[in-house]
């Protein structure tokens, strides 16, 4: 964790070795292909009519994005080369580009939150980000970082209506993505986040990550790769964690704020042949 605040910390100063932005940004309507800085539901659900069913950051190393419903889960478009390409292939290359090794998306969401999505705890059960009175998504792309957020208002929980906004900031020069919850509200609240895996799923659970290996069931990328996906966070910021039927499920303690760490990697990217692999790389950040 100490490594990824430090690199962190870096590509926001924007030092000379950094100093090509390797982010981008991506937001769009599907009938427009116009991007846009901002949108907003009163439903709260434009997982249909907006491009990649959300907003969209990537890095050199991998995409994530943001569903627009209820689920207001995070989602991974793999890469197999350091590039961008969220500009050109709005997160569905054709089966051309991928033979030619652009990246696809490999990762399969479902119900869950995903990679370090984030929902609430209401001490009992999960609360979803939903229903709401407004549901806004924005992205932005500046010096060294671009990041995508998702505001849900007034979000029934315990008795109250409460705001809560999710950040996902990608670094130029990083893996890794940070992800941050902020509650707007009277009381503290318990988030939940973590990650998720399927069967045949290879999993490992170490000292502040929670790290995942192998294929997807997704049916959009034209050839399957195990991927790894893995969450790094302070235990002291968590009162539980679990392993569930189809994710590990983390709990917070009361607070109005939480941020964890995300990343991904694939199989046909150099240094990442298998769990091994990936797991010495997680355990060096």
């Amino acid at each position: 964790m100490k490594n990824l605040i430090t690199l962190a910390l870096i590509a926001l100063i924007g030092l000379p070795v950094l100093a090509q932005n390797k982010t981008d940004k991506s937001l769009y309507w599907k009938d427009k292909h116009e991007q846009v800085d901002c949108i907003s539901s009163e439903t709260g659900d434009l997982y249909q009519k907006v491009g990649h069913h959300g907003p969209a950051v990537e890095n050199e190393w991998m995409g994530l994005r943001l569903y627009f419903d209820h689920k207001v889960a995070i989602d991974v478009y793999n890469k197999t080369k350091p590039q961008l390409e969220l500009a050109e292939a709005k997160w569905y290359p054709t089966p051309e580009q991928q033979e030619e090794g652009w990246g696809a998306d490999q990762y399969k969401v479902g119900q869950t939150v995903g990679l370090g999505g984030v929902r609430l705890w209401d001490g009992e059960q999960v609360v979803f980000l939903d229903p709401v009175t407004m549901r806004t998504a924005c992205v932005k792309k500046e010096a060294n970082t671009s990041y995508m957020e998702m505001l849900s208002e007034n979000v029934p929980y315990k008795g109250d209506s409460i705001d809560v906004l999710v950040r996902v900031t990608v670094y130029s020069g990083m893996r890794e993505a940070k992800v941050e919850a902020f509650a707007f509200s009277s009381e503290p609240v318990q988030f939940v986040t973590g990650v998720n895996y399927h069967a045949g799923t290879e999993t490992k659970e170490g000292e502040g990550f929670i790290a995942t290996w192998g294929l997807h069931p997704e049916d959009v990328a034209a050839f399957q790769l195990n991927i790894g996906a893995a969450i790094m966070y302070d235990p002291a910021d968590f009162v539980k964690e679990e392993k569930l039927e189809k994710e590990y499920q983390l709990i917070s303690k009361p607070t109005n704020y939480i941020s964890t760490w995300v990343t991904s990697a694939c199989q046909k990217e150099e240094g990442f042949d298998n769990m091994t692999d990936f797991i010495e790389y997680v355990e060096k950040l």
